[in-house]
């Protein structure tokens, strides 16, 4: 695992998404981070994913892979981009009181060759196949009891396209995922 964010640093990256998701909402653009971060893992390059809640519900799940961002920055771009998630529907102001955010603080992808390389729970699962790519992160299989299998069939049917078995064709890897969130924090 890459990171082992203190206190400090989660409760920064929350309200550099909470500024985001609020920014978006309410004013239609990015939020832009002025404020001094932390010494630390915030400023490293980095990759995350933020996942939106309205009641319970998910609501919006957008991330990368490490990149040439900061992690904070990645939470930044990611918070904004999970606001505008095509597969749900847009989050309207007066909902900002019952959203929850979590984040998921990644570790860099590491090609497997077996699905026995998979641990449910602490690996976060990313395939391609050409232009066919999915994800799912560590705490998915957990939520749904999930098995390996149906971790990498419904990934492959279901985000990358591939039909149930196309994980046994595409490139595998895995991830780790520092997870923290929220509850109900705009006010």
């Amino acid at each position: 695992m890459r990171y082992s964010l203190t206190s400090k640093e989660k409760e920064t990256l929350l309200n550099i998404a909470e500024k985001s998701v609020r920014s978006m909402v309410l004013n239609g653009d990015r939020y832009t981070i002025t404020e001094q971060l932390p010494i630390g893992q915030v400023n490293v390059k980095g990759g995350a994913f933020v996942s939106i809640y309205v009641k319970g519900d998910l609501r919006g799940c957008i991330g990368a892979f490490e990149g040439e961002l900061s992690l904070a920055e990645t939470v930044n771009k990611s918070a904004v981009a999970a606001t505008l998630d095509g597969r749900f529907a847009p989050i309207l102001p007066d909902e900002l009181t019952d959203l929850e955010i979590e984040i998921s603080a990644l570790s860099p992808l590491t090609r497997i060759k077996s699905k026995d390389e998979i641990i449910l729970g602490k690996h976060g699962i990313f395939m391609c196949k050409g232009m066919n790519r999915g994800t799912f992160l560590p705490q998915v299989a957990v939520k749904y009891h999930w098995t390996i299998e149906e971790f990498l069939g419904r990934c492959s049917r279901d985000k990358a396209g591939l039909g149930w078995n196309g994980w046994e064709h595409a490139e595998l890897y895995i991830f780790e995922a520092e997870v923290f969130g929220n509850l109900s924090f705009i006010k």
